[in-house]
């Protein structure tokens, strides 16, 4: 069996950036309209992490299972590597995805009973990424996934949870959220295009090939700022500070595009992850600050 330390590398911690992020994004619009419910941001927050996790020990169960993570670069997968039974990752999973379902039910019976239709369809987004007969994953697709349910659910949730009113700066920080989540994503294809290509996983990355890969890296960092003025225009200059994001962002994007491969890779999902946190706790300051 799995080491303690094992599990706990097994759920991916440098990855939970990702899910804090966009409620701290979504909580910013929030405090900027006056309507933080600070008991509701922190369930949004248990979501987010479960559904993390749960994602994490969902891919590697899937993949370790279809055989995909028998030859790795990145870190220890539980699977993949034998440390621990698949069953037993299928589990972990599964417990991942309920604590984030009691989490979300408890948020949809105190605000809006339809968030149930919305916390189901983002559970079986997370397992069918690389889970069931034909995942799509698997088909190019795992970055509208990040995007929706990392980005603009994650975020536009989290607004909505508190205010109960729509909200445009959410939209805007919700794409800059989402399109952080992806880089993080498309990184992570962008090391593996070797492995995965032998594996038949047909990832974006794979099926952009590595050059135009890399360029979406640069594009979607390019986005994130965008979003930042974005949300500057519908709420307060201040929030431009958010830029300071790129100060992480940029010598990521440099890695990127000056062609590391494998293990010279590894460090930009780091410094991309706290390069969208960074994102988020610039522009909700701005905005608590400002508002």
């Amino acid at each position: 069996m799995a080491t303690p330390a094992q599990w706990l590398a097994g759920a991916r911690p440098r990855t939970l950036p990702a899910a804090v992020s966009p409620v701290l994004a979504g909580t910013g619009v929030a405090a900027y309209v006056d309507a933080v419910v600070w008991w509701k941001a922190l369930l949004a927050l248990v979501v987010a992490l479960a559904l993390q996790v749960a994602v994490n020990y969902a891919n590697d169960y899937s993949d370790g299972i279809r055989g995909t993570d028998a030859d790795r670069v990145g870190p220890l997968r539980l699977v993949g590597s034998g440390a621990a039974p698949a069953a037993a990752v299928k589990r972990a999973a599964f417990l991942a995805f309920g604590v984030a379902a009691v989490a979300g039910l408890a948020l949809a019976a105190t605000t809006a009973w339809w968030l149930v239709a919305v916390g189901a369809v983002s559970v079986l987004a997370a397992w069918f990424y690389t889970g069931g007969s034909k995942p799509y994953g698997y088909l190019g697709l795992g970055e509208v996934m990040v995007f929706v349910f990392f980005g603009l659910v994650a975020v536009v949730g989290t607004t909505y949870v508190q205010t109960e009113t729509w909200e445009w700066a959410s939209l805007w920080a919700a794409v800059g959220i989402g399109a952080l989540a992806c880089a993080i994503l498309v990184a992570n294809n962008l090391r593996d295009i070797p492995t995965d290509t032998v594996a038949g996983k047909r990832t974006l990355a794979v099926v952009l090939g590595d050059r135009r890969t890399r360029l979406l890296y640069a594009v979607l960092v390019l986005v994130a700022a965008a979003a930042v003025v974005a949300v500057a225009v519908v709420t307060s200059w201040c929030v431009l500070v958010g830029l300071g994001f790129m100060v992480l962002a940029a010598p990521a994007t440099r890695t990127v595009l000056g062609g590391a491969v494998g293990p010279g890779l590894i460090p930009v999902l780091q410094e991309t992850g706290l390069a969208e946190l960074l994102w988020a706790v610039l522009v909700t300051a701005a905005l608590v600050v400002c508002g």
